[in-house]
């Protein structure tokens, strides 16, 4: 195999590669915990926080709404992240820089 043929699949990888990442950034992923659900984008970013209207929150529950908010944060961030894993895996390791 030559260097020209190489550089072309290089660059046709590096093109596919970029296209998914591109459709994984515009899904959107959801965490739920409890009464909290958030919405977050494959770019990790938080599109969306959902505390149920029917809750009745104390003094002390901030605590817990606290720690359910980052839950639910964290679900869906590790669901951006096995969709990633799932999509890009694919491709080899070696491709952290680009995604």
């Amino acid at each position: 195999m030559n260097l020209q043929t190489m550089m072309k699949q290089a660059q046709k990888m590096q093109e596919e590669v970029l296209k998914e990442k591109e459709i994984i950034n515009k899904k959107v992923f959801y965490g739920k915990k409890s009464f909290i659900e958030v919405e977050v984008n494959g770019e990790k970013k938080l599109l969306k926080l959902k505390i149920d209207k029917n809750i009745d929150l104390k003094g002390q529950d901030k605590e817990i709404l606290e720690d359910m908010i980052v839950v639910a944060v964290n679900d869906a961030l590790n669901k951006v992240d096995k969709e990633i894993a799932t999509k890009m895996g694919k491709y080899g390791s070696g491709l952290s820089g680009l995604i």
